[in-house]
């Protein structure tokens, strides 16, 4: 005698993200963008970053990071030097094509900033525009995540989630590019929640009290701004490193949406809703 097949769920439309989570969202992705841009043409004008109060091209043993050029001029080595080791990187950082096709020495390519040449004024314009778009933005989402109690029931990971066993199986979980489904994929898993966590409760706070603290203005009404991170110089270098672990971030958050649906998870974003049910 047959048996009858398991079951499946039939599928069916839920909500996923409030209207207000769709909006930071794309407010803080479209913010994110274009202060990358605009910072990359703004490190441009002096590509090197030091530790302690004060820079300069004479202060080698507080620089930790610089991008160059070498001759011979006819084909020019573009480099990237960290800690005093050098790495080739003509045609990316240092050495790279214009728009017009000739050599350009510049610390990042035209297609990586904003804007596309050399231009300080209209980059520190945009950038302290877009700054403020992510202050006011970021404060919106976490004032609605305190008060719906989003911010513990979906992003801070749950106790359980952090044993051992759990933390390993989501690894493993990840590499194997299992994603969740059903029911499962209306919340997130430990890994997930402490790069959100991480980006929004950390890095991006970070970049912003650093670049307040490499602000003239900001210095002398707040002079504590400053020496909390140990100086001007080193408020910038950690500007850089905490923007380099956020572009990491929506690098590896493209790929896995990418991976896992884009239609879905896109779509999601928008509408809010999601459909789950109908695995198999």
């Amino acid at each position: 005698m047959a048996t009858d097949a398991p079951s499946v769920p039939h599928p069916r439309r839920v909500l996923r993200h409030h209207w207000l989570v769709r909006l930071t969202h794309w407010l803080n992705a479209a913010a994110i963008i274009v202060l990358l841009m605009t910072g990359l043409n703004i490190f441009g004008a002096h590509p090197r970053l030091y530790w302690g109060d004060a820079g300069s091209v004479d202060e080698r043993e507080r620089l930790w990071l610089e991008t160059g050029a070498s001759p011979p001029w006819s084909a020019p080595k573009g480099w990237l030097e960290i800690a005093g080791t050098r790495f080739d990187t003509t045609g990316l950082i240092g050495v790279s094509q214009s728009p017009k096709g000739t050599t350009s020495f510049v610390a990042f390519p035209h297609w990586a900033t904003l804007p596309s040449g050399r231009d300080l004024a209209t980059a520190r314009t945009w950038h302290f525009f877009f700054a403020w778009v992510i202050i006011l933005n970021g404060l919106a989402w976490l004032l609605y995540g305190l008060l719906s109690g989003r911010l513990w029931r979906e992003i801070l990971p749950k106790r359980r989630q952090l044993t051992r066993a759990h933390l390993w199986n989501d690894i493993v979980e990840h590499a194997k590019l299992n994603f969740p489904k059903g029911e499962a994929a209306l919340s997130y898993e430990v890994l997930q929640r402490f790069a959100y966590a991480g980006v929004t409760l950390v890095l991006i706070p970070t970049v912003i009290l650093t670049g307040l603290a490499m602000s003239p203005g900001m210095d002398a009404a707040w002079p504590w701004l400053d020496a909390l991170w140990g100086g001007r110089q080193s408020a910038r270098s950690v500007h850089f490193i905490a923007m380099s672990g956020i572009a990491g971030f929506l690098l590896l958050h493209l790929v896995l949406v990418v991976l896992s649906g884009p239609i879905r998870q896109i779509g999601a974003m928008i509408t809010g809703r999601m459909t789950i049910g109908g695995d198999k």
